[in-house]
């Protein structure tokens, strides 16, 4: 009985490392997000619950994107 050799034909590691169109529609969609938070610079008002805070607009929208990505990855994480 011989051992079973590997091929080193690895589908999932070279897999992952394509280039798709839609890994470029993300990052095109990121890029266009980054663009509109940081032109948005003057200060606003933001009522969360019952505390109102006075930030710029751009750390506000900024914050708002980092959570939505959390919330993305934790979804695409249990979905796995």
């Amino acid at each position: 009985m011989s051992p079973k050799l590997s091929t080193g034909g690895g589908t999932r590691a070279s897999r992952g490392s394509a280039v798709t169109a839609g890994r470029i529609a993300v990052v095109v969609l990121a890029v266009l997000a980054l663009v509109f938070i940081f032109q948005n610079t003057q200060s606003t008002t933001i009522r969360v619950l019952i505390p109102e805070v006075i930030m710029p607009l751009w750390l506000a929208l900024l914050s708002t994107a980092v959570i939505g990505a959390l919330c993305g990855a934790l979804f695409l994480s249990r979905r796995r």
